[in-house]
This record gives structure tokens, C-alpha cells and sequence, in this order.
């Protein structure tokens, strides 16, 4: 399954943003990688900048080009701002919503348990990330995988109420999508409207 393996300190300090989540690198080196690096660099161009914000997205959420592009064209077709309903498309990924749900400390974390068959959709197991979980659907982790370290240290104190779209329930270990996430709900840092005008030049 396509999915992003080169280095991810790199890619953060490049954003200068723990986008892939906790980075140790990043705390040390807040600054751009390279020779260069540390040094003033020329100003970007328009072009540079809407490209930028569409690798930020893509790195942010795990998605290769393709697939982005192919979400990009769903939200284009769809009612709505653009910008906004592809990142609410985003965020209705299933291995997002293990990750908001605090099932799993990253988004890769959160795929992982997927494809390995950890999940469950209305009781149902189900291995594809980027499944788009509707408004209504339960989102769990299967029962014999429960007791898994990664699950119950990623659960251990993580506050369930600071996604209002998500609703949590600790007896079960499940969570239940509740609407789709409005703009303000979203806390990535991503000027969406830039990858907007990226693609309609194209």
C-alpha cells in the first residue's frame, strides 16, 4: 500500500512544524535542512508557496499525489467551499479518525492498526485507510486487540472533548462520528484556499 517512507525530520524542519507528530530533531534544529539551511533564503514565488502548502497537506494527512489529487477532484465536484470540503474529506479518513479519537498516537500509528486489522466500523473489521467514515458510524478497536500497548498508552489520559464532532465511549472503546467537522473544528495549519489555486492553474 503506496504511503510516504522517507524521512520525516527532514520533511518537519523543511515546515518547521512536528507534522508527523513528536520530533526530537525539530525541537533541536528549528530550522530548515540543508547546507543553507540556517542562513536567509531567497523569497519564494506564488507558485512555491501554493506548491508548499499542498505537500504540507498531503505529509500532514499520509496521502501520496495521486490519491490527493483524486480527493481534490471529489471535493471540486462536491457542494461547498472547495478548500474546506477537501479537508473535511481528510479528516473523514478512517485512520484520521483513529488518530482523533486518540486510538493511536500518529496518523501513521492510526494506519498501521488498520491494515493490520485492528479496526472496526460498526462492528465490522476493516483494513482500508482511507475508507470515508460518514456521520453516524462507530469507529473501534476490535476486542482482542483492545489490551494492545499502543492502544491503551495512546488512550491513557487523552481528552476526548476537544474534537466536538467526535463522541467517546471509554466502556466500549468506541467512538461515533458525530457531523462533519466544520472549518473551526480542524486545527492543522493549512491555508487550503492556496491548493485551491494551485490546482486550477493546472
Amino acid at each position: 500500500m503506496a504511503r510516504y517512507t522517507g524521512p520525516k525530520s527532514k520533511i518537519a524542519r523543511k515546515f518547521g512544524e512536528p507534522i508527523f507528530g513528536p520530533d526530537k530533531v525539530l525541537s533541536k534544529k528549528n530550522y530548515p535542512p540543508g547546507q543553507h539551511g540556517n542562513s536567509r533564503r531567497r523569497k519564494t514565488s506564488e507558485y512555491g508557496i501554493q506548491l508548499r502548502e499542498k505537500q504540507r497537506a498531503k505529509y500532514t494527512y499520509g496521502v501520496l499525489e495521486k490519491q490527493f489529487r483524486l480527493t481534490f477532484d471529489r471535493a471540486a465536484r462536491s457542494r461547498g467551499i472547495t478548500g474546506e470540503v477537501l479537508l473535511q474529506l481528510l479528516e473523514s479518513r478512517l485512520d484520521n479518525v483513529v488518530f482523533r479519537l486518540g486510538i493511536a498516537p500518529t496518523r501513521a500509528a492510526a494506519r498501521q492498526l488498520v491494515t493490520h486489522r485492528h479496526i472496526v466500523v460498526n462492528g465490522k473489521v476493516l483494513n482500508i485507510p482511507s475508507y470515508t467514515v460518514k456521520p453516524g458510524e462507530a469507529v473501534g478497536v476490535r476486542e482482542k486487540s483492545k489490551s494492545m500497548e499502543v492502544v491503551t498508552n495512546a488512550l491513557a489520559g487523552f481528552n476526548h472533548s476537544k474534537y466536538p464532532w467526535l463522541e467517546w465511549d471509554k466502556g466500549t472503546v468506541t467512538g461515533k462520528m458525530l457531523h462533519v467537522p466544520e472549518r473551526v473544528d480542524i486545527p492543522e495549519n493549512i491555508k487550503e484556499q492556496l491548493i485551491v489555486e494551485l490546482y486550477s492553474k493546472q
